[in-house]
């Protein structure tokens, strides 16, 4: 099995943060994560009517978790009128989504929080690692891309890199930053406008590998499959590719104890304390 491929134990990222303990995508998570010991922070970008990079799942307001301005709850009939496509940063950062405790995860401690602009997280845990005395932290960067959702909840895909991209130089963080995405249109873009920079395909189907790969054109430097779809040999496949494995999201233990077992470069978790308390 290739070194280049597999660690001691693999890298713990935080997911979202670490969405099982505080709110998802918001600063209290992403300190909190950071404290725990995650060697990366992963989490999601959209983009804002004033083409802000913002840090959301999704790109309006999700109904789970997110209050009006008022403070009110958001009927889920009625979540994708909250559209951050269509409203300037300012008026994003007026509603709550971290008071509300995510229905799927009863020991997240609800916190007063908005969704924080790109740039926001990254200075702040910059500053945090070094308060710490502990090495910078990694960057898993989800672009949540799709086909269909322009114009109505995202620029073009070139247009939405090109904001990402401009963001991570200003940020000088680029050497330890992956770019993510289930959207193949984005990576294809990402391989010449930055052919450094590391690429993730996120997969949550069944279909082979292959066709993924003949699909995308080239060769990503990580695979980030739906952790269910981990078999054996699909490990062996990847080694044989030369590809590192990242599967998410491993949150019980027994699960964190099998996937271990196909010695990945990382695991994305919503729990990291867990996964940390094992290594």
């Amino acid at each position: 099995m290739s070194s280049a491929l597999t660690r001691p134990f693999p890298e713990i990222h935080g997911h979202r943060g670490c969405r099982g303990l505080l709110p998802e995508n918001t600063m209290p998570a992403f300190r909190e994560a950071l404290r725990l010991g995650v060697d990366v922070v992963e989490l999601d970008v959209v983009i804002s009517a004033d083409h802000q990079v913002v840090v959301s799942h999704e790109p309006w307001m999700s109904a789970a978790i997110c209050r009006t301005p008022a403070g009110a709850a958001i009927a889920a009939a009625g979540q994708l009128r909250h559209n951050l496509y269509q409203l300037p940063y300012a008026r994003i950062r007026e509603y709550d989504c971290g008071l509300t405790r995510h229905p799927s995860f009863p020991e997240q401690r609800p916190v007063p929080a908005c969704k924080p602009l790109l740039r926001e997280v990254v200075t702040e845990l910059e500053n945090l690692a070094r308060q710490l005395g502990r090495s910078p932290v990694g960057y898993s960067i989800e672009v949540k891309s799709g086909e269909g959702e322009e114009p109505q909840f995202q620029p073009p895909p070139a247009v939405f890199l090109k904001l990402v991209l401009a963001e991570l130089r200003t940020l000088e963080i680029l050497p330890r930053t992956t770019l993510l995405s289930f959207d193949k249109r984005v990576l294809q873009l990402a391989r010449p406008a930055l052919p450094t920079l590391p690429l993730c395909l996120l997969i949550e189907d069944k279909l082979p590998l292959a066709h993924h790969l003949m699909e995308l054109g080239f060769r990503p430097e990580v695979l980030g499959p739906d952790f269910g779809l981990l078999t054996p040999a699909l490990g062996a496949e990847l080694r044989e590719q030369h590809i590192k494995l990242v599967p998410w999201t491993v949150n019980d233990v027994l699960d964190m104890q099998r996937v271990l077992a196909l010695a990945p470069w990382g695991i994305t978790t919503d729990y990291p304390n867990r996964l940390l308390a094992l290594r």
